[in-house]
């Protein structure tokens, strides 16, 4: 399926000159095929494969029965927010048997959004301490479910130990303006952290 926001212009304007690596992480069936889809300005690439016996003593479905696909390699999606700058989207696949790749991704990347779900939240642990060890700065964002249990932000980021400078926000990825609003959560956070960088 394509972006909500997928066009014919593949191709970039020669106008751009800044490009942006932004990493969209989380644990598994988090919603970050998704978020990335919706957010695209092109058709996103995508590398998901159907869940087969194989995987079943590793991918863990509680709470997710209906999922049937996986991610194995990475989304990528394009936006461009002006004529000089786009963001690459590199989604992640959200098992911790792709640690290795995770950390390959992380080399270049200006910063990361962390898809979290209230059902599962320790999950997110393992992906924010390798975004830490490797020094990549990132906001949460909360991806609603309609069977998820909604709890106030104090408790969200006790539960995540969360730093009180890291932005931490709703969204809904199948929203093309929840998940506008999560990004931008997360590079005005980049942008405050470089200006402060700066001075």
């Amino acid at each position: 399926m394509g972006s909500a926001l997928a066009s014919d212009h593949v191709y970039l304007p020669d106008t751009v000159s800044t490009a942006a690596k932004i990493l969209v992480v989380g644990h598994f069936a988090v919603g970050k095929t998704t978020f990335v889809g919706t957010l695209s300005e092109i058709r996103p690439l995508r590398t998901e494969e159907t869940l087969s016996e194989a995987g079943a003593h590793i991918d863990d479905l509680a709470g997710v029965p209906e999922k049937s696909t996986t991610t194995v390699a990475m989304d990528f999606g394009r936006l461009t927010l002006s004529e000089e700058l786009v963001l690459y989207l590199f989604g992640a696949p959200g098992q911790k048997r792709f640690t290795r790749l995770w950390r390959d991704m992380t080399h270049g990347a200006l910063g990361a959004l962390v898809l979290a779900d209230t059902r599962r939240l320790d999950q997110s642990f393992d992906v924010m301490g390798l975004l830490e060890e490797h020094a990549v700065p990132y906001a949460v964002a909360v991806n609603r479910f309609d069977d998820a249990p909604s709890y106030p932000d104090e408790e969200i980021r006790e539960a995540l130990d969360l730093l009180p400078e890291t932005p931490l926000v709703t969204c809904d990825a199948r929203d093309r303006i929840s998940s506008t609003h999560a990004l931008i959560a997360l590079v005005q956070y980049l942008q405050t952290r470089l200006a402060q960088e700066n001075m």
